[in-house]
């Protein structure tokens, strides 16, 4: 089931919510789970039973920014402007039109392939033909469906979007986290789903003649394993062992390879929003300093894969042997604050004695990796700035990275749901915190929703810190209310793919 909401009164509520609930199309009508509408949904082989998300901004922006003289703006974000419900999408046929723009598509493709060529050393038609015979039509590729579901919304300078199929059992979330605007935000909330999705079909293209389609590499890998888990005959066991054995080892590269179709999409993504500012920023060249941390998480079959620059988190929460949940964090944070990161920065910058400044990166800036960001890693941009916004001493760039901590895991039946959040939201609750305060009201709110509840929970927490009421906290204009909170934003993810889940699983 599709729902969303949006509350905008004077008290300054929650700006956006939305969820989502999908069924098991088990054929076991006691076992099935229905929407809150009583209409049974179908699902491919899903890891999830719904998800929820909320966001409140903190930070005052403007609705839009304007990239790439308004290019960006006109074509791609007023379909994705703060939808707060989830909504069909159409399925398309061929790349978006934003690949048009892109300076740095053909030379991923060069290195997934080994080629040397460079995009900018081909004259336009050259540049058009390569691509088109480069990669598979976006209509043959795994994340095409005529049945795909897109919500999200900006929250000051963060903006969520999430994107659900069924009919391939996939879910993807993003949470992007801007900083000093929100156009690296708005660029990755346009494009990046989309960026991914050809990367992957460009995977499954390549694999296609050696293994299957993606789907049937997915059916295989889940197949063989819930075989092993359930348990076969003991004549037919030895079999499937050694079966399951020589085809996990390729599942196992399998995965490697789809993190590295998702490494490739963060990079394209970086190349072509710095270019874009190299255009723009005679103009604005306030567009050097804007950045974005990224957390991405995509969910195929039974594997959850996970992409992170910067600090903001995914939580997975799991129930061990002696039934008590455990919050596992699948993310590293990039920050100054972090004792590995701040010793690889150094290390990275041996002549430079004021690398680090203040707890800063150059005195500027806490996040050791993120999009954008540009004036701290190339000169020609940082020169851009004036007075005292120009970065003295930029001896070694780049000084922020953009190289993501990946991780896939395996959803078990032990599983319970996986929590999604920007930094705002873990400045005030620690990953046990957040974790008793999903479980807690699931248990005693199925019908509910876990992440605005989260979100209304940070919000009496930081009222608390500052000696305010909750009412008097939320007439704070945003900018100003940026002094007591930070942007927040959550997504909660339902995990569960057997009975148990199923029954336990909210109705969203």
């Amino acid at each position: 089931m599709m729902y969303g909401q949006t509350i905008a009164d004077s008290g300054g509520e929650i700006k956006i919510s939305f969820g989502y609930h999908c069924t098991d199309d088990s054929g076991d009508e006691s076992d099935s789970i229905h929407n809150c509408h009583g209409i049974k949904l179908q699902r491919a082989n899903n890891s999830f039973s719904c998800l929820s998300g909320a966001a409140l901004s903190a930070n005052a922006t403007l609705a839009n920014t304007n990239i790439c003289n308004g290019l960006f703006e006109a074509e791609i974000l007023p379909a994705l402007d703060s939808p707060t419900s989830f909504r069909r999408i159409p399925s398309s046929p061929s790349f978006s039109r934003l690949d048009l723009l892109s300076s740095s598509f053909q030379s991923n493709l060069s290195i997934l392939s080994g080629s040397p060529s460079s995009p900018r050393e081909l004259p336009g038609d050259d540049l058009f033909s390569l691509r088109s015979m480069s990669a598979p039509p976006r209509s043959e590729g795994f994340l095409n469906a005529t049945e795909v579901k897109i919500a999200g919304g900006a929250a000051g300078e963060d903006r969520v979007q999430a994107v659900c199929s069924e009919e391939n059992g996939s879910l993807f979330c993003g949470i992007y986290d801007g900083f000093n605007g929100r156009d690296a935000a708005d660029y990755l909330a346009g494009t990046l789903y989309e960026t991914i999705g050809n990367h992957l079909n460009l995977l499954d293209w390549e694999i296609g003649q050696e293994s299957g389609k993606l789907s049937d590499r997915l059916g295989l890998c889940g197949s063989l394993h819930d075989a092993i888990q359930d348990g076969k005959s003991s004549i037919n066991q030895g079999l499937y062992v050694d079966r399951f054995a020589e085809v996990e080892k390729s599942c196992d590269s399998f995965k490697q390879k789809v993190l590295k179709s998702l490494e490739q999409a963060l990079f394209q993504a970086e190349n072509d929003f710095l270019h874009m500012v190299e255009q723009e920023m005679d103009d604005r060249p306030d567009l050097v300093s804007i950045g974005c941390c990224v957390l991405a998480v995509l969910l195929l079959g039974k594997n959850m894969y996970v992409l992170n620059v910067g600090d903001s988190r995914a939580v997975l929460t799991t129930q061990c042997n002696d039934e008590v949940l455990q919050a596992v964090q699948l993310t590293a944070c990039h920050s100054v604050d972090d004792e590995s990161e701040r010793t690889r920065l150094l290390k990275d910058h041996p002549d430079d004695p004021k690398t680090i400044v203040a707890g800063k990166v150059k005195g500027k800036l806490k996040v050791t990796r993120a999009l954008g960001v540009g004036y701290l890693k190339k000169k020609s941009m940082n020169d851009a700035l004036m007075g005292i916004l120009r970065v003295r001493n930029l001896i070694s760039p780049p000084y922020v990275s953009v190289q993501p901590h990946m991780t896939v895991h395996e959803i078990s039946s032990s599983d319970q749901f996986v929590v999604l959040g920007s930094d705002g939201l873990f400045d005030f609750f620690s990953n046990d915190e957040v974790v008793k305060l999903v479980h807690s009201y699931i248990l005693r709110h199925p019908s509910g929703d876990p992440a605005k509840f989260l979100v209304e929970q940070l919000v009496m927490r930081a009222a608390d810190c500052a000696g305010f009421s909750r009412e008097e906290l939320m007439s704070i204009p945003a900018g100003r209310r940026r002094k007591y909170h930070d942007d927040i934003t959550a997504i909660v993810i339902i995990l569960g793919m057997n009975k148990r889940t199923s029954k336990a699983s909210t109705c969203i």
